[in-house]
């Protein structure tokens, strides 16, 4: 009797992977790719193409008059390829072969990532290791490792300074643009110093650092640099407890934190008397902002971190596009030039939440703002680097055919005879097992914006991964970025191209331009929607394995 119910079982399973390769085999066969990626000679002249322009590449030995940092916090290797796909599936490609605007960059490298204390990090050490040139530990921003997390007294004396304010001190112009609150810890580290990333407000420090005389961080943006541009959130660590939002006057969680009766954004202005000085918090103020007669900028549109761009209303908030551009336009005036950090803060949320959709639509939308960045900017005179903090435990994974939607499914289903998706996360709050069985998502539309990825493993909110991120550099000295080094050379490197802070011993020299010719290639103007028949042997071998397992 027990020989006959394996042996059922063992027949259900052989017929239910027959029909699964049955169906898989006509469209493995299909090849609806273009003609001139079955001919050899497109990849041939792609190649050759590829070589020619990384031979007559030449490096730009200027001093860089201006630096613009593009940071993508989470965003991972995965996360580009991922939303390179998405950006050319947005455009009606397949997407794989897409170019988008950081892989025109002529010069990459890889960082290590790990803090001080941590072997896979935060935003806030390792925004402290690129913005002030020093690792340090798990969330602490513009202090060394001396500093203890959460011990006021620790962070005395142990303060270390970022690339903006070398800049500033160099006579630039500074600015930071974020799509999170600007007392986030990316933002924070240019211009902060706090034991705790947390401590966004007064309300939020303990006891013990306000007796140790600890400053909160949204206090610390007055009173450590002055900043000409600040565009971001956080309009309720700025004002006084009660104190009513402009935009949601009835909620509550939107109204002012601060215990210490301050108004931080009136005190700004009053800072800047003698100047133009700007206060915004909706786009219509801001987009009535002349950078041409404005000195000083500071736009806060939503009381903590700014909406997603999928859910964002373009009638009150500005794209990370626009505000990317304000930007450069207000601080190109000085003739001394600028620098400018520009977060796209919230892919990073999107993975924690393991809504791979709304992670991917972050990056895309920074990649557009990298465009607009090179299209305000001469790429003689301003140093222009993309890079991220840390990646996310997220997977690309399967046997997708090509041109299969990058938030779909795989056509091969599991050994539990569900379907997956082809972007999954190693843990997060996508791990729901009922009755030793993961959800059928068969009719789940896994591309709308709010669908939760599957996890491996079940916690409230998915992690960062450890591996090292990729940085892509253009402009003035973008050649010294090639290569494997830790996070912390960033800011050095940074500053020895545009001679703020130490290291300026060959500032004293001036060289001419050298030329640069760079041409970004595109292999295949018209792309395939499924997969190519060369993939046929590997899909079976695949597929085989899955059938005599």
């Amino acid at each position: 009797m027990r020989f006959l119910t394996c042996f059922r079982r063992g027949l259900v399973m052989f017929a239910v992977r027959v029909s699964v390769l049955c169906y898989l085999l006509p469209l493995l066969c299909m090849s609806s790719g273009s003609v001139e990626e079955e001919n050899p000679e497109f990849w041939r002249s792609s190649a050759q193409n590829t070589l020619r322009s990384a031979l007559s590449r030449k490096h730009n030995t200027n001093v860089a008059k201006n630096i613009v940092l593009f940071l993508g916090d989470g965003m991972g290797v995965t996360t580009i390829t991922a939303a390179r796909i998405l950006k050319g599936q947005l455009q009606n490609r397949s997407g794989e072969e897409t170019v988008i605007n950081m892989d025109t960059f002529p010069f990459v490298g890889l960082a290590k990532v790990y803090s001080v204390d941590f072997q896979i990090p935060d935003s806030a050490a390792t925004a402290t290791a690129y913005l002030c040139g020093v690792k340090t530990n798990l969330n602490t921003v513009g202090v060394s490792a001396a500093a203890r997390n959460g011990v006021c007294h620790s962070q005395k004396g142990n303060e270390v300074t970022s690339i903006l304010k070398w800049a500033k001190d160099a006579g630039k112009s500074v600015g930071i643009v974020t799509t999170t609150r600007v007392q986030h810890a990316t933002p924070a580290a240019s211009y902060a110093h706090s034991a705790s990333r947390t401590w966004y407000s007064d309300t939020d420090l303990p006891t013990s650092a306000v007796t140790g005389g600890c400053l909160d961080i949204a206090s610390q943006l007055l009173r450590n640099t002055d900043i000409d541009v600040i565009i971001g959130g956080g309009r309720k660590y700025m004002t006084p407890k009660g104190f009513p939002d402009p935009e949601y006057p009835t909620d509550l969680s939107a109204q002012g934190q601060r215990n210490d009766n301050r108004n931080l954004v009136n005190e700004w202005l009053s800072m800047k008397e003698g100047k133009v000085a700007r206060y915004v918090w909706n786009k219509t103020d801001f987009d009535a902002v002349d950078p041409e007669k404005t000195d000083y900028l500071m736009s806060l549109f939503e009381p903590g971190d700014l909406r997603f761009d999928v859910e964002r209303d373009p009638s009150m908030d500005p794209s990370i596009s626009e505000t990317t551009e304000k930007a450069i336009r207000i601080l190109k005036k000085n003739p001394k030039g600028f620098f400018l950090l520009v977060e796209g803060g919230r892919i990073d949320q999107g993975h924690h939440d393991s809504r791979a959709s709304m992670a991917l639509h972050e990056a895309v939308a920074l990649d557009d703002a990298v465009a607009r960045g090179l299209e305000l900017t001469n790429e003689e005179e301003t140093l222009t680097v993309v890079t991220a903090d840390h990646s996310h435990a997220f997977t690309f994974n399967g046997y997708p055919f090509r041109g299969n939607s990058i938030l779909g499914k795989s056509p091969i289903f599991a050994m539990d005879f569900l379907p997956y998706t082809t972007l999954m996360y190693g843990n997060g709050p996508g791990h729901k097992i009922t009755d030793n069985k993961r959800p059928d998502i068969r009719n789940v539309d896994t591309t709308d914006k709010d669908y939760v990825q599957q996890s491996a493993a079940p916690l409230d909110s998915e992690t960062h991964g450890g591996e090292d991120v990729a940085l892509f550099a253009r402009g003035p000295m973008a050649h010294l970025f090639q290569g494997v080094y830790e996070q912390n050379y960033i800011p050095h490197a940074m500053a020895f191209a545009a001679c703020v802070g130490t290291n300026q011993e060959h500032c004293a020299a001036t060289t001419e331009p050298d030329e640069i010719s760079f041409t970004s290639t595109e292999p295949g103007s018209s792309a395939p929607n499924t997969a190519l028949c060369a993939m046929t042997t590997v899909m079976l071998s695949v597929c085989m394995s899955v059938l005599l397992h």
